[in-house]
């Protein structure tokens, strides 16, 4: 693993709003663990929130029920991943209603985050962010890690 990459991380999690909930706190915790200061934990969590909550409102699950959050912590960003069985429309940043029920989930992800994306394939969409390292003295895109390309992951099951 590359010296300025300390963490990648996979979870397997049920297709409901529960798992927003889980995953954010495993996300959170391993933040903490690896000694991100509170104000980046603070957004890249928010992203992961969005995210994810855009992936249960909107796509449809992995074969399995299942949807897949990666993340990434490295010195010049955090990275996150949302994989998801897609839907009939991609996602994208709009300018949100006046309403208070919802519509500002990649609005907020697009305004946080340094760079964000979606990557389809055959079977599955991803929706990633690149949420910089204030402390990092790199261009957010120096420390973009691309999870696709990263052998050593760890994979587990919340």
């Amino acid at each position: 693993m590359p010296a300025h990459q300390r963490a990648v991380s996979s979870v397997a999690v049920p297709h409901e709003r529960t798992s927003v909930a889980m995953a954010r706190h495993a996300f959170s915790d391993e933040l903490r663990e690896s000694g991100v200061p509170p104000d980046e934990r603070e957004d890249a969590v928010l992203v992961l929130s969005e995210l994810m909550s855009n992936a249960i409102r909107h796509a449809s699950p992995l074969p399995g029920g299942d949807i897949v959050v990666s993340w990434a912590i490295s010195d010049g960003c955090l990275h996150v991943e949302i994989t998801d069985g897609g839907a009939t429309t991609r996602p994208h940043a709009g300018v949100a209603a006046m309403s208070p029920h919802g519509g500002r989930g990649l609005d907020i992800v697009r305004h946080i985050s340094a760079q964000w994306g979606v990557h389809e394939d055959h079977h599955a969409v991803t929706v990633w962010a690149d949420v910089s390292r204030s402390h990092s003295s790199s261009q957010a895109d120096e420390g973009a890690v691309d999870l696709q390309a990263t052998p050593a992951r760890r994979s587990s099951s919340v």
